[in-house]
């Protein structure tokens, strides 16, 4: 349990501290911000701080800071450490950056971002790559919660035999579509506030039964530095298994979008930075109820898988407790992929300069969208490993995305005579988790574990001094 508790200690204290610095060092004013110069009734709608935060919160926060943290902990005690650390420094950062330099640029989403800041090149790579991986969160985040509802809700099999999954399916699909269509403060802003009480309350519920229930949480020793059962290394694999726990590169992409909705640059810290450290808590509070529930003893074909959830809930707060913390979780997904197709579909706007002021044009653009997401869960669930398949290159995608994410901060920030390092330093790390990942996996080019790292250290040296280089080159045009 102590390795836990100066794991939240490191979470809490130290994201405090470094949420300040951060906000030092981009020193944000009291300029007028889009959601009041660009007010439109639709995308551009000033929102208060904590409603904003509370949507933030929920965007970001997926089934990722759950199922993540289940694999993770696998690990060992080591990733109580971990995780706080990566979130603080890295994943917090990040967010709170992307937000506040779109609300600095005139409320540009990430696409037009990364166009100002790495150029048009990359900018046309990333801004497929960003709308492939929104559509593939909108498919995988009805797919989840879907068969959540309908396993441990209705209490039924989850598949793709039984009429009840597509029925439960076609509700969340139908949701996401209202919530991609109507304005933000109609849908999103007005049902968020209820899934956030269930959120917390399931989280509190189950950080409280930790320490009621008396679960064992092993402590850090030089004897369970890794721990994982099949002797995979930590390094780059336990990075990409937590990912939104830690980093997240959709996250960028969300941010950007509640960026639209602040009233004053002042609000970003507690909307964009203080929701990660809380998404980091949420990943925390998993990890260790994961753990507990594996020391108690459990079937060894549930250990890292989502069934844990279940078996933790039900454990720790009884049927009726359970359901509600199952029910929490539930929320995750679903105010994660409402809003990845509404970004989609701002993106693909923003792209080819269509005004979406009206239905008719939002309708127009998001049609196709909503067809590839339907084709890409109907093959997810027909597919005996479609899922899992998806899921592993999601995973890889999403830390990918954050390597664009840091790059375009770090740029900005040297740009303005700003302290750069403090986003270039865990977007090398990145570089060099997704390089030696993607190189070393199955899924990737399978090669040996040490050549894997070496060319994963050599890209993450690369990357630096490109990014170095093209920060040093606009700081002088931006002189002259």
């Amino acid at each position: 349990m102590t390795t836990f508790l100066i794991g939240l200690a490191i979470l809490i204290i130290g994201g405090f501290a470094y949420g300040r610095f951060a906000e030092k060092v981009f020193q944000p004013d009291d300029r007028e911000t889009p959601a009041i110069k660009n007010q439109d009734g639709v995308d551009y709608v000033p929102m208060g701080k904590k409603k904003n935060a509370l949507i933030e919160l929920l965007n970001i926060a997926g089934t990722g800071p759950i199922l993540g943290p289940i694999q993770g902990i696998l690990f060992g005690p080591l990733a109580f450490l971990m995780i706080p650390i990566g979130c603080v420094f890295g994943g917090a950062l990040h967010d709170y950056m992307s937000g506040m330099i779109s609300i600095r640029s005139g409320g540009e989403q990430m696409p037009g971002l990364i166009k100002r800041n790495l150029g048009g090149k990359v900018y046309s790579i990333y801004n497929i790559f960003v709308i492939i991986l929104m559509v593939l969160v909108g498919a995988v985040f009805i797919y989840t919660p879907g068969d959540l509802i309908v396993t441990n809700v209705l209490k039924q099999e989850a598949v793709s035999t039984n009429p009840v999954v597509w029925i439960v399916y076609a509700c969340i699909f139908a949701y996401y579509i209202a919530a991609t269509l109507f304005p933000i403060d109609k849908i999103i802003g007005r049902v968020y506030p209820i899934f956030g009480g269930i959120l917390l309350l399931s989280a509190v519920g189950i950080f409280f039964g930790l320490f009621f229930k008396g679960y064992q949480l092993d402590n850090l020793d030089l004897s369970n530095l890794n721990t994982h059962p099949n002797g995979t290394p930590i390094l780059p694999v336990f990075f990409v298994t937590v990912a939104c726990g830690i980093v997240s590169g959709f996250h960028s992409t969300q941010a950007t979008l509640i960026g639209r909705s602040v009233k004053s640059e002042g609000e970003g810290r507690f909307v964009f930075y203080d929701m990660m450290i809380l998404e980091g808590f949420i990943a925390m509070i998993w990890a260790a109820a994961a753990m507990g529930i594996y020391n108690k003893g459990i079937d060894a074909g549930l250990i890292g898988k989502p069934a844990v959830i279940g078996l933790v809930a039900n454990d720790m707060l009884g049927t009726v407790g359970g359901l509600i913390a199952i029910i929490g979780i539930i929320v995750l997904p679903i105010t994660s992929g409402d809003t990845a197709l509404r970004s989609a579909r701002l993106m693909i706007a923003d792209h080819l300069n269509i005004p979406q002021k009206t239905m008719k044009s939002r309708l127009s653009l998001s049609i196709g969208m909503f067809i590839c997401v339907l084709v890409i869960l109907i093959f997810a669930k027909l597919s005996p490993n479609g899922f899992n398949v998806l899921w592993q290159y999601f995973a890889w995608a999403n830390q990918t995305i954050a390597v664009f994410a840091f790059a375009m901060i770090s740029i900005y920030l040297q740009r303005h005579g700003k302290a750069f390092l403090v986003s270039l330093i865990p977007g090398m790390f990145y570089v060099y988790v997704i390089t030696a990942y993607i190189m070393g996996a199955k899924i990737g080019f399978n090669l040996p574990y040490m050549m894997a790292n070496i060319i994963g250290v050599t890209v993450a040296i690369l990357y630096a001094f490109v990014v170095y280089k093209e920060g040093d080159k606009q700081k002088v045009l931006a002189r002259a």
